[in-house]
């Protein structure tokens, strides 16, 4: 596929361009209606399909031969822990413990909140097996923020684990768990504790219980079919009336755009080792740690630690050589703090990084000092590029897996297939190459970015649609040059899209 052919193609005939994407999605019932678009200016990708997440993640790989190749790769250095999953083990896993959960009452549609640090006991994809909605808390979040989160949700169970760790220092999420259900006006049927040695939990007689007492003995469930609309997930961002937003996920436009995105903006095969370096409580965690590589039949890398003091500034460049990663994605933070820890590079040059092909960095701006510096010390090309929450996944990038591919330092790169990107001025009038204004994103949006907010849709449109007419605003400002590079001046969503 041709990078610009493939852009053309997608802005001129959306519909025609997704469907043939589609095709790369193993469907339960194959939609017959591309994209449909509704009278509030949202639109619906594949309404009638059906599917299930975690079987394109994890049955399918098994079916297609890659029952015995790693699919997972745990790696905690502040635990000393390292583990190994195979496709076939970590499907046996996750449906015993979606098993668990629907003799915990779960069923389709009701929602899970995950409150947990970076282990690999894959809850996420056992609620997706049994079409749950889960909502990842980012382990450690305030009792307070954590409370807002459970009435908005309102899940029928929680789960969490005893503690997390901050180098050596060990958080207990049990109080903050406690605190919250104290606060939260809407209680969960039960907490599920998963117990660490670094601390160990008391449990509320009647509503906590044991993980490994409640999975041990459960039947693995099956895949439950959903529609390609059902909501997969929900993720929280701040606002500012103190109601979080609930980004709201859809399944089948997820599957669609991930498999897009794995093979033509990271060029990722099956087998490649892929390290998504971020927390399971960010949306990067969703697209590039779990769902995103597992659907592309890669091996992905669970980490949990920093990059600096696990135990030293080497940790990247050893987990690198260790596990042959491919390729990674990470944010420019992490890399300035291994520069400032070690900036000649000496502790990367004990490593052999000759697996790695590309390195992505986002999240926010990447300095030109840090790009130079991280591609002479490795050696590989790096790349910046773009993308929010609410989409999902990448908007501007260099699709490295595309023929006529070009990446631009200093630029967050051009377009992906899928995205009309614009610079309006205040009266949204477009603005002329290299003039800063508000980037804006034309309708359709493609597949996999959110259309909603969890249960307050109104907060959706008004923000997001109503400023300008016939496009999404996504509340950066920056510019587009003559060739279609865009620049950022800020990386934050405007304050007025977190109301």
């Amino acid at each position: 596929m041709n990078y610009q052919h493939s852009h053309d193609r997608s802005i001129a005939d959306p519909a025609g361009f997704w469907a043939e994407q589609a095709r790369a999605v193993s469907w339960f019932h194959a939609p017959t209606e591309t994209l449909r678009p509704l009278a509030d200016g949202t639109h619906q990708w594949f309404a009638d399909g059906r599917l299930n997440s975690c079987y394109l993640a994890l049955d399918q790989q098994i079916e297609q031969g890659r029952g015995e190749q790693t699919a997972l790769l745990y790696d905690s250095p502040v635990t000393q822990t390292k583990a190994r999953y195979s496709y076939r083990e970590l499907r046996d896993e996750v449906a015993r413990l979606a098993g668990a959960l629907r003799g915990l009452g779960v069923e389709k549609g009701d929602r899970v909140i995950i409150y947990m640090p970076m282990v690999p006991q894959a809850a996420m994809l056992a609620c997706a097996r049994i079409g749950a909605v889960h909502s990842v808390v980012f382990g450690g979040f305030a009792p307070h923020e954590l409370a807002l989160r459970i009435d908005d949700a309102r899940p029928r169970l929680l789960l969490t684990a005893s503690c997390g760790l901050e180098f050596e220092r060990v958080i207990e999420y049990k109080p903050l768990v406690d605190k919250a259900l104290e606060l939260a006006g809407h209680q969960p049927e039960h907490v599920l504790v998963l117990q660490r040695p670094q601390a160990v939990a008391g449990l509320l007689e009647g509503r906590d219980l044991d993980w490994q007492a409640s999975v041990a003995p459960a039947a693995p469930a099956a895949p439950v079919p959903v529609g390609s609309g059902d909501p997969l997930y929900i993720m929280y961002t701040s606002g500012t009336t103190g109601k979080p937003k609930g980004i709201v996920r859809d399944n089948g436009g997820n599957a669609v755009a991930l498999k897009f995105v794995m093979r033509h903006i990271y060029d990722m095969q099956a087998g490649d080792v892929w390290w998504g370096i971020s927390d399971v409580g960010w949306v990067v965690g969703h697209s590039l740690i779990v769902y995103g590589p597992l659907m592309a039949g890669c091996t992905t890398v669970l980490y949990e630690g920093k990059p600096i003091r696990t135990p030293d500034a080497g940790a990247y460049w050893r987990v690198i050589e260790e596990y042959g990663v491919n390729s990674l994605f990470c944010a420019p933070t992490a890399i300035r703090a291994i520069r400032k820890e070690d900036p000649s590079g000496a502790l990367s040059r004990r490593h052999d990084l000759g697996s790695l092909k590309h390195l992505f960095l986002a999240g926010e701006k990447l300095d030109s000092s840090t790009h130079q510096w991280l591609e002479a010390l490795t050696g590989k090309p790096v790349h910046d590029h773009w993308w929010q929450t609410e989409t999902g996944w990448p908007v501007t990038a260099p699709c490295t897996g595309l023929e006529g591919c070009v990446s631009r330092p200093g630029s967050s790169n051009r377009a992906v297939p899928g995205y009309r990107v614009a610079v309006l001025d205040e009266q949204g009038q477009p603005l002329e190459p290299n003039r800063q204004g508000a980037i804006v994103i034309a309708l359709p949006l493609p597949p996999g970015c959110a259309q909603t907010l969890w249960n307050d849709h109104a907060r959706y449109l008004q923000p997001y649609l109503a400023a300008y007419p016939d496009y999404y605003h996504t509340g950066d400002s920056g510019y587009l040059d003559e060739d279609g590079f865009a620049g950022q001046s800020h990386e934050a969503n405007a304050s007025h899209l977190k109301s």
